[in-house]
């Protein structure tokens, strides 16, 4: 039998990336895979798009999986997570690490376990949950969320993101609500995601016996609150995919006048009549960009927008989006 520190080494270290709704996750995931040096790594996203990777990284597609200049692919997690990873270990290269970037709904606890059973618990390694906390628009009432909660409670490192956008009494207001609900959080500031990866990567913080006892935590607190489920607590989603382009001042006037302050994140990629260019739009609270470059060789033009909310009504905002829409 191998001893323990050589059976350790065989084990792929994972990363997860959890967070609340436009906290940064995605920022976060690119700057890593654009400053990892000599790492072959593996990441797993839910929809390659939202990546957002130079089209220069890019040497290779495929239905699932987007292979990198750097040595580094993604695969998307267009179903279960299983199937995922065992997609990216079953590839000839070995891998040097792990990274799952999770939905900003997503309850981390369950992705976690994922690693901790069957199989991949012999072939992987949890090495750290990473939640990143948007210091500008966090405040204790997102923790009425028992999702966002959860992933305050359950993270290794909280990545105070956005650190540029406050004041020092702010960013000292939200250290002190995360201590308020994780008293030992190990709490590090950054903006746009940037933050040496030692600080990161191969950290070994995980430790299961401690999962155990937060769970234990969790499972009191919440007896007095709903299940961790986005429907139920009153989340919902409105999309809208056209292969027609938007009318630049009819999206302005739905931003400016329209849009309702219960939508929390927006994202999508956005085709305007009065451009040849693609535009990505990011939402975060009432904060909003839109950068624009090159349509993909080969690609057709399209206009396709996500908005999530609470308590939203979907039917206006599904008409409200139509709107936008330029007439042939």
């Amino acid at each position: 039998m191998a001893p323990p520190a050589e059976q350790s080494q065989a084990q792929v270290p994972v990363t997860l990336l959890t967070g609340f709704l436009g906290a940064g996750k995605t920022t976060l995931l690119n700057h890593i895979l654009s400053n990892q040096q000599g790492l072959r790594s593996a990441v797993l996203v839910n929809e390659f798009g939202e990546v957002g990777i130079d089209n220069e990284l890019v040497v290779a597609t495929s239905d699932q999986m987007v292979e990198l200049s750097n040595g580094c692919i993604c695969c998307s997690i267009n179903g279960e997570l299983q199937e995922a990873v065992h997609r990216v270990l079953e590839r000839p290269e070995p891998l040097d690490l792990i990274v799952v970037e999770t939905t900003g709904l997503a309850d981390p606890l369950p992705v976690a376990m994922t690693f901790m059973a069957g199989d991949l618990r012999d072939r992987l390694r949890l090495d750290s949950i990473i939640t990143v906390i948007d210091a500008e628009h966090f405040s204790v009432t997102a923790l009425e969320s028992p999702i966002a909660r959860a992933q305050v409670v359950y993270g290794d490192i909280l990545l105070l993101n956005k650190a540029d956008l406050v004041d020092e009494q702010r960013l000292k207001e939200v250290e002190s609500e995360l201590r308020a609900i994780k008293t030992d959080a190990r709490i590090l500031r950054a903006s746009r995601g940037d933050v040496p990866l030692g600080l990161l990567l191969s950290v070994g913080l995980f430790e299961t016996d401690r999962l155990a006892s937060l769970q234990a935590q969790e499972d009191a607190h919440e007896q007095h609150h709903h299940p961790h489920t986005p429907e139920l607590e009153g989340f919902s989603s409105v999309s809208l995919a056209v292969d027609a382009p938007f009318d630049l001042r009819r999206f302005q006037h739905f931003l400016d006048i329209q849009l309702p302050e219960s939508v929390f994140r927006a994202k999508g990629v956005l085709w305007f009549r009065e451009s040849e260019r693609r535009h990505l739009f990011h939402l975060c609270g009432k904060r909003f960009t839109i950068d624009d470059s090159d349509w993909p060789d080969g690609s057709e033009r399209h206009t396709k927008v996500v908005v999530i909310g609470k308590g939203i009504d979907q039917a206006t905002l599904k008409a409200q989006l139509e709107a936008c829409v330029a007439l042939p």
